[in-house]
């Protein structure tokens, strides 16, 4: 079964414990990227392909890492003796199969059990339009139309997940049922306060009902 399944559904059995958190030399200058790459280590061995395949399939929707950050941490990582590496060539395809070694499963429990305070980050430019948008007031409405559809995509990435991932994981079915609903919020809000922009662009003096016949 490929490891993605058993990320999924949970079929390979439940995730490897972790030691009891304590201090751990490095632990703390875990970078972000780092973090993700550990965690999805610590679910099983893996490559940096199947590192950046599961990325793509869950925690992006919430913490993104590229190829271009991954493969440089895993060096990075295995130099901090925080993983292991193990050359396994697939036919004619070389292939770096990665671990966790005993000081990298003390500093994932580390940085699993710390109290530090979290780490919230949000990128979204349609929210960085709408705070500019006294700038550019004609711009308003649009851009929330287009935060709406792109919440909408998003709403149905997940839900295609939820249609076809089967069984997930504990921790995986947590954060997709947060995703949905925060998702799930943001397009009604763009829906209700595209409507209040339209209307209030109609009544203005001089106003147009054409923003409330495109609605």
């Amino acid at each position: 079964m490929a490891f993605e399944e058993q990320f999924v559904t949970g079929d390979a059995g439940p995730a490897p414990e972790l030691g009891a958190p304590g201090p751990v030399a490095g632990s703390a200058g875990l970078t972000p990227t780092g973090r993700v790459i550990l965690g999805m280590i610590g679910f099983g061995r893996q490559t940096g392909y199947d590192i950046k395949q599961l990325v793509d399939k869950s925690t992006r929707h919430f913490w993104a890492a590229s190829y271009g950050q991954i493969y440089p941490e895993l060096r990075r990582l295995e130099a901090q003796d925080l993983v292991r590496g193990r050359p396994e060539p697939s036919g004619a395809r070389a292939r770096t199969v990665y671990e966790l070694t005993a000081t990298g499963e003390r500093a994932l429990a580390d940085w699993m059990g710390s109290d530090a305070p979290l780490v919230y980050e949000l990128r979204d430019e349609g929210m960085l339009k709408l705070f500019f948008s006294d700038l550019a007031a004609e711009t308003r409405i649009e851009s929330v139309r287009a935060m709406r559809e792109m919440y909408e995509r998003k709403r149905a990435q997940l839900l295609a997940l939820k249609a076809t991932a089967g069984e997930l994981r504990r921790g995986p079915g947590l954060t997709l049922e947060i995703g949905l609903g925060i998702t799930s919020w943001l397009v009604q809000w763009c829906e209700a306060t595209e409507h209040r922009l339209t209307s209030e662009a109609a009544a203005a003096p001089g106003g147009s009902s054409k923003a409330v016949e495109e609605e």
